[in-house]
């Protein structure tokens, strides 16, 4: 049996007396690309946000390798968010003020490594990105797929466990959303374990296993296998339909 990364047990959670989340039960191995896709305002992006512990449950556990994630003390959050997980969002959240190089290494100064470990770690991660030649630009020099390319490589400098996704092609045109999903590819086959929350049935095609999510509720999975990804990205666009379907 594969390892477990993260596990999501009897998750309830609920904001304003409105329940937003009921009984979501995930396990998330090493090595997995999940994508959980479903329509605005499912639930998505607030699952992210409890596996970021930026919002507490109500009810049911997470744990990252057998520990709750409840059990971390408050001055341990920060360090945990920064070494375990990486995050990938919509709008990029790079400072324009710094420059591509800076803001990539944000994270691994905040840990205060060693300059020798920062710079052999980006040299790694510019190399796997093909962003080397844009390290001393500013982000508001580069192209929008470019700028994710930055943010990717912040989230992946410190060899987190977990890389969290939400949306992340949401800013971008096609063509840059099928390069980013084929590094997302990429990454993965070299072990890189992902979550992504997208609505895009095409951006889940890229991912090993798709969970459907409507108003907080776990509806579907499927696991691509050995199909072809026009053939699982038809199953998807299907599912997605039959479960929007429902009342």
């Amino acid at each position: 049996m594969n390892q477990p990364v993260f596990e999501l047990k009897n998750i309830d959670y609920y904001f304003d007396n409105k329940q937003v989340l009921e009984n979501i039960n995930i396990r998330i191995n090493k090595g997995d690309f999940l994508a959980i896709v479903g329509p605005n305002g499912a639930g998505k992006s607030t699952l992210l946000q409890l596996i970021a512990t930026f919002d507490q449950l109500t009810e049911g556990t997470i744990q990252l390798n057998g520990q709750s994630l409840a059990s971390l003390k408050k001055r341990d959050i920060a360090q945990f968010r920064r070494e375990q997980l990486g995050f990938v969002f919509q709008e990029f959240n790079i400072l324009e003020s710094m420059t591509n190089k800076d803001n990539i290494l944000m994270p691994l100064v905040l840990s205060n490594q060693s300059v020798h470990t920062m710079q052999e770690r980006l040299d790694k991660v510019s190399r796997q990105l093909n962003i080397s030649d844009i390290l001393n630009q500013f982000p508001n020099q580069i192209s929008g797929g470019q700028k994710q390319r930055v943010a990717i490589a912040r989230a992946l400098i410190t060899h987190p466990q977990l890389l969290l996704a939400d949306e992340p092609t949401g800013a971008l045109d096609s063509k840059s959303s099928k390069q980013l999903m084929q590094l997302f590819q990429h990454l993965n086959q070299q072990q890189q374990t992902i979550l992504m929350v997208t609505h895009s049935t095409i951006d889940a095609s890229y991912a090993n296993r798709v969970v459907f999510i409507k108003d907080g509720r776990l509806y579907h999975e499927i696991y691509r296998g050995e199909e072809s990804q026009i053939a699982y990205q038809k199953r998807i666009a299907d599912s997605l339909a039959i479960i929007n379907g429902r009342e």
